[in-house]
């Protein structure tokens, strides 16, 4: 199994970044989406139809993605052996801090769900950072391997 999986390298590895790509693009967004959401209230046309933008990008582009990413990553590291490496550890603590922050968005979505529009434009303009600050640090841990 482990010398089919070898010969499969590259295509597990394109796998892994395109759902990578997916995933972050999802990260990116949904934020995005919330901020503009924010300014709208629960009775608005506008809510709803951000309700729907938001639940459709989660349930049919992050979480598949997300779910896709890891398991083909595990993949990866298994084949690489790459599980005691050091840059590994610190990609993979980062990896923890982007499964907080997808669950958070959901719990968010559900938040507006509710007509709870507890957190300003400017708290979800803010937390819209932490994704791009975590791919930076998981890209150098991949690519320079610097433990």
């Amino acid at each position: 199994m482990l010398n089919f999986l070898i010969e499969y390298w590259v295509w597990i590895k394109s796998v892994h970044l395109i759902f990578v790509i997916s995933w972050m693009a999802g990260l990116f967004y949904l934020p995005r989406l919330f901020v503009y959401h924010s300014k709208t209230t629960s009775e608005t046309e506008m809510h709803a139809t951000f309700l729907q933008m938001e639940d459709k990008l989660y349930r049919f582009i992050m979480r598949p993605a997300m779910i896709l990413s890891l398991t083909s990553g595990g993949i990866l590291a298994t084949i690489g052996d790459a599980w005691q490496m050091p840059w590994l550890h610190a990609k993979l603590l980062s990896i923890i801090f982007l499964l907080v922050f997808h669950f958070l968005l959901r719990s968010w979505y559900y938040d507006f769900k509710q007509g709870n529009f507890c957190r300003s434009e400017r708290f979800y303009r803010i937390v819209n950072e932490v994704p791009a600050i975590l791919l930076v640090i998981i890209v150098i841990c991949v690519v320079v391997k610097p433990f």
